[in-house]
């Protein structure tokens, strides 16, 4: 069978399991039950559609008619798409085998309409990813946003009500500019096809304007700076599973949408598409890491690192924007492959880690890290799972994140040594950014690990914490796995990918991965064994872990056990290092960027115009009411009592009036 009909029935399973699970919300633990396995069904058989055209790199078309003439549903599955349905797809499976387990903490909570929203979020995405129009293109964004904002209102309390609505404003704010851009589009072509786009050249002032309003719009569903102020506020409201799913897909859609614009739309006809994409990737890669150093709240520190994340994989995309426009395939094709390689990695590493946190969070009930501590022991698999996270999204080799990471790197060199003064200097600041952001995070997630897993407990909830249920281990297990396959693994995979970036680009390939080694084909010319760097890494750490094993024996017994010397003092937890004291003086450092946060954080100035709002409509309601609804309301009891006379109730005088309406009626038609 091929990809379209698939993925039609794909669609049509989720549509299914979104109702029956609304159907039966009442019996909460059957609906979980249909929404999780439906989300499997799903989420696999997306993968057989459109795993074939994403290794062929075939494209696959299809029009169906509709009742709005104006716009026959078309679609279209290229290598972009196919690839977009493939992390998509990969991801629903993982959380769904976690929801069996971790979807019982909200029975109560509206447990069994969850799984409507959940299943309607994930269609929508996937229709997105494949459509070909404009208009269900705009409706299947409104639909994802929508069924998001339901997940994110999930808890129900003052929290998610306030990042549900924030969430929603800035969404529709950003569809609009979709909108928008969408219709300038239409406007030249008479068509909301993309088809038709492709073949429609604009000037290039009117093609900037398009693309700055598209890179806005979808840039704040990425969550990029300034524009994520959304993101730490409704990734922490909303369940764990829900919270992988939108940091690890729907955030990329904003990518997916960038790259579907300025690339296969505009054909990144212009130098500066990729600097500016470039510019706002660097900056909130850093940001990003900076903000999320300072935080306590686990779940809210891993949205910040969706913040830096989104950027780096925008500054992958930016130098393959660039690439193209100057017609330079290494850098249009390594840049594209690095951005793309790195929005897989994304998916699977933040994944793993939100499951990881929720995880944590079933047991503890609670997000703050310092009320964590000692969870290595006590919850081992979740420990360990979370682990190989930090290790990935640190870009630590032999994980994805070091691969990906490594050729944004080549790329960013690429660019010192192909562009202009100007292009050279932004590469290389870049560079910079982009290493400084790596350190970072490493230090970002020795916090992270050490403070909730290492030392002893610093809760009660904390000291009395077990393993979570099996489908959680499993879930967890499964994205842990694929982090080492999707590093160790990259000579298989770079192809693959690289396939789509060649395609995007239009420009000449070349080979990327041959005997085992990844190559860039950049000056310098370089290239990366990712199984050797695993096998070195192994035999690093063996080595001197069998030299302790045989000379164990021939050790004295440690001589001091129990709690830790405290200069004389009873050791208490409260003396362990905190999630505040460990960032302290990188807070005091980079002060000024904080106070940035603040200064430009959109909450405060949204909760204040909705106050404002409330407040006036009470004020004019009186006014409206007094004024308007209340003379009229009286003049019509006034006006018929006036005129009670006429309806006596004498059937005559009834006769008389007919006579004379008549007698107008007659008057008025011959006059005219």
């Amino acid at each position: 069978m091929s990809a379209i009909p698939l993925l039609i029935m794909t669609l049509l399973i989720y549509v299914i399991g979104a109702f029956l699970s609304l159907c039966i919300s009442k019996n909460e633990q059957l609906s979980i039950n249909i929404s999780g396995v439906t989300s499997i069904l799903g989420g696999a058989l997306g993968i057989i559609a459109a795993a074939p055209v994403l290794i062929s790199n075939e494209t696959a078309t299809a029009l169906f008619q509709t009742p709005f003439s104006f716009a026959p549903y078309s679609m279209r599955i290229d290598g972009l798409a196919a690839f977009m349905v493939c992390v998509i797809s990969l991801l629903v499976v993982v959380t769904a085998i976690y929801s069996f387990a971790y979807v019982k903490e909200y029975k109560g909570k509206g447990a069994g309409s969850m799984g409507f929203f959940m299943n309607l979020f994930i269609g929508s995405m996937v229709a997105l990813a494949t459509t070909d129009s404009a208009f269900y293109f705009l409706v299947f964004f409104e639909m994802m946003s929508l069924a998001s904002y339901f997940l994110v209102l999930t808890e129900q309390d003052d929290e998610a009500t306030n990042a549900g609505l924030l969430y929603f404003f800035i969404a529709h704010a950003g569809s609009v500019l979709i909108m928008i851009s969408f219709f300038i589009f239409y406007c030249y072509a008479g068509s909301f096809e993309f088809s038709a786009y492709r073949q429609t050249e604009l000037s290039p002032a009117l093609s900037f304007v398009v693309f700055i309003l598209a890179f806005l719009g979808f840039g704040a569903k990425a969550g990029m700076i300034p524009l994520h102020g959304w993101l730490p506020k409704a990734h922490p409201a909303a369940p764990s599973h829900a919270s992988a799913l939108m940091s690890g897909v729907m955030v990329k859609i904003g990518i997916f949408g960038i790259i579907k614009v300025g690339i296969d739309l505009l054909g990144a006809n212009s130098i500066w598409f990729g600097v500016v994409v470039l510019g706002f990737g660097a900056v909130s890669s850093v940001l990003g890491v900076l903000y999320a150093l300072a935080e306590h709240d686990i779940k809210r520190l891993l949205a910040y690192h969706t913040v830096e994340n989104i950027g780096i994989i925008m500054m992958g995309v930016g130098c393959g924007m660039i690439g193209i426009a100057i017609k330079n395939p290494v850098l249009a094709i390594v840049g594209l492959l690095g951005g793309l390689y790195h929005l897989l990695n994304h998916a699977v590493f933040k994944g793993l880690l939100f499951l990881g946190a929720g995880s944590v969070m079933y047991r503890l009930h609670t997000k703050d890290m310092d009320h964590m501590g000692g969870l290595g022991k006590l919850m081992p698999y979740t420990a360990l799972c979370f682990l190989i996270g930090t290790m990935a999204i640190s870009a630590l080799p032999p994980f994805n994140g070091f691969v990906s990471e490594w050729f944004t790197y080549q790329s960013l060199f690429s660019l010192t040594q192909d562009g202009g003064i100007a292009l050279k200097i932004l590469g290389a600041v870049a560079i910079i950014m982009l290493a400084l952001t790596g350190a970072l995070a490493a230090l970002c997630f020795v916090k992270v690990y050490g403070i909730s897993f290492g030392g002893a407990p610093r809760s009660e909830k904390a000291a009395n914490a077990r393993e979570v249920p099996k489908p959680m281990v499993a879930a967890m297990a499964i994205l842990a796995v694929c982090c080492v396959l999707l590093g160790i693994g990259a000579t298989v995979i770079t192809p693959i990918i690289a396939n789509v970036s060649t395609s995007l680009s239009g420009l000449a390939g070349f080979e990327l991965a041959q005997n085992g080694v990844v190559v860039a084909n950049s000056e310098p010319n370089t290239a990366l064994s990712t199984s050797m760097v695993a096998i070195m890494l192994i035999a690093f750490f063996a080595v001197p872990f069998g030299y302790y094993v045989m000379t164990k024996s021939n050790r004295l017994e440690a001589n001091s056990k129990g709690n830790p010397w405290a200069c004389g003092y009873a050791y208490e937890p409260e003396m362990a290092t905190s999630a505040g004291s460990f960032t302290k003086p990188l807070r005091i450092m980079f002060k000024p960027l904080y106070t940035i946060r603040k200064t430009f954080d959109p909450a405060p100035l949204s909760y204040k115009a909705i106050d404002k709002t409330i407040k006036g409509a009470t004020e004019v309601e009186p006014i409206w009411e007094d004024k308007v609804t209340m003379p009229i309301a009286r003049f019509i009891p006034w006006i018929s009592e006036k005129l009670s006379w006429l309806q006596g109730g004498d059937f005559r005088v009834y006769c008389v009036y007919f006579a004379i309406a008549l007698v107008v009626l007659l008057a008025v038609a011959g006059s005219m």
